[in-house]
């Protein structure tokens, strides 16, 4: 896939544009075809493919890490 925005993750700097990233869906629509991936620090984007490339059009912030917690007796 090449971006046409020459962008990286705000969250941990890596190129938009390189692996890995994983595909979680994708969807056909009538411009083109619509894919959301998850980033290596974990943001979940929103790319829209059509004829002038790929664009990341949304994007989350990673997930919290979960925090454990011991239970007061």
């Amino acid at each position: 896939m090449t971006s046409t925005t020459d962008t990286v993750c705000p969250h941990c700097g890596w190129p938009d544009d390189a692996e890995p990233f994983q595909v979680v869906s994708r969807h056909s629509t009538a411009a083109g075809r619509t894919l959301w991936t998850r980033c290596g620090c974990g943001s979940l984007q929103v790319r829209v493919v059509d004829d002038s490339g790929v664009r990341i059009v949304s994007r989350s912030r990673p997930p919290v890490p979960a925090q454990s917690s011991s239970a007061s007796r």
